[in-house]
């Protein structure tokens, strides 16, 4: 059993921007020399977060909307009376989405469905440079 920790950078363009990484975590999936195993992608921060989706654009503005009818950014937030930032939105999202997802992977490939692609949601109100953490654990 071994495991490692490596790093994805993502530049996003905010506002609920959905960036697919699957390719990117199977490189490191399949980098890692691990036949085996599990590897779980996590973003720090709370205004990001990670999911599956058929990333085709129909269910990327369909994504969008959804985030937007839940906590829409015209909504009062107390998070923006405090920091005057003005993106409590995007920590609500966030927080509906969670930061981490796992994805077994079998002879180095990722069990993926066949439409199911591994996406970044950055909701925060500005462009970011995100980084993914991952730990790969297996055999």
């Amino acid at each position: 059993m071994a495991i490692l920790t490596k790093r994805i950078k993502v530049n996003t363009k905010g506002d609920t921007d959905i960036v697919d990484i699957t390719q990117a975590v199977a490189s490191q999936v399949e980098k890692s020399g691990l036949r085996d195993g599990t590897v779980t992608a996590f973003i720090p921060g709370s205004t990001a977060g990670l999911t599956t989706i058929e990333y085709e654009s129909g269910l990327i503005k369909d994504v969008q909307r959804l985030f937007g009818e839940l906590a829409s950014k015209k909504r009062d937030y107390l998070h923006n009376l405090r920091w005057h930032d003005g993106n409590g939105y995007s920590h609500v999202r966030a927080a509906l989405l969670g930061p981490s997802l796992t994805v077994p992977f079998v002879d180095k490939t990722l069990q993926l469905g066949t439409w199911q692609q591994i996406v970044l949601i950055d909701f925060d109100n500005r462009p970011r440079s995100r980084e993914i953490v991952l730990q790969i654990i297996g055999e």
